[in-house]
């Protein structure tokens, strides 16, 4: 009796401690950014999410390709010094807290809902993908993802993954039905690396060909980059 007493405070001790790391480095932290120390020569998820933010940010971390270069290891110590850390250009606990508090709501967000790389949301961004981007390079298929993303988790353009890509006008694929094909495996492969955190357009919300666009508003957005025939804008 005595031996299972014991058993039982172990097993209550562990539990509140677990509940206690949970309160302190909640699930949505984690999806977000779970890497606990990233440093120069890293590659990981972890990494790509950090550069997305330090770009959103307006650190210049170079290409999201999730490779802790020189470029990232330059933003992260401005990022420090801009925020009264340790400019040593790592990523450890406080710089990474003090990112998720700087980004809010960017990249997968509590109040938006986490967006794991698979089920019903993979398969529309795939087709976005392949309707409207499937003669694009591999960067330039992901940019197309990341750009409906961003205007999910921006809040502005839908509640939903569906809402983004089926608000009225905002998709050529979906007006001319070439939404409809069926996506092939690369599309599939960049929705996923999209879903993973991969965004080459620093943050875009709008983009378009410019060979084609007609709309002198869209001119208006402040342009980010170019990829392929596309200009990415915020």
């Amino acid at each position: 009796m005595k031996n299972f007493k014991y058993w039982l405070t172990a097993v209550i001790f562990s539990l509140i401690i677990s509940v206690m790391a949970g309160m302190i480095n909640p699930p949505e932290a984690q999806a977000q950014l779970g890497g606990t120390l990233l440093k120069t020569g890293m590659r990981s998820a972890d990494v790509t999410q950090l550069q997305n933010r330090l770009n959103y940010l307006g650190y210049d971390s170079g290409s999201a390709d999730g490779i802790f270069g020189r470029r990232t290891l330059e933003a992260v110590k401005n990022f420090q010094a801009a925020n009264g850390l340790t400019a040593d250009g790592i990523a450890g606990a406080n710089t990474l807290r003090a990112l998720l508090n700087k980004t809010g709501g960017y990249g997968t967000s509590p109040s938006r809902g986490y967006i794991s790389a698979g089920g019903q949301d993979l398969k529309l961004l795939a087709r976005l993908i392949y309707g409207e981007a499937r003669g694009e390079s591999f960067e330039g298929q992901v940019a197309v993802a990341a750009v409906a993303l961003n205007r999910y988790y921006s809040g502005k353009f839908g509640n939903s993954v569906r809402g983004v890509i089926f608000q009225p006008g905002a998709f050529t694929a979906v007006s001319d039905g070439q939404y409809y094909l069926t996506p092939n495996a690369t599309a599939y492969e960049a929705a996923r690396a999209a879903l993973n955190g991969w965004d080459p357009t620093g943050s875009a919300l709008y983009y378009w060909n410019p060979k084609t666009a007609t709309s002198k508003w869209i001119w208006s957005r402040p342009v980010i980059k170019t990829i392929g025939r596309h200009v990415f804008a915020r």
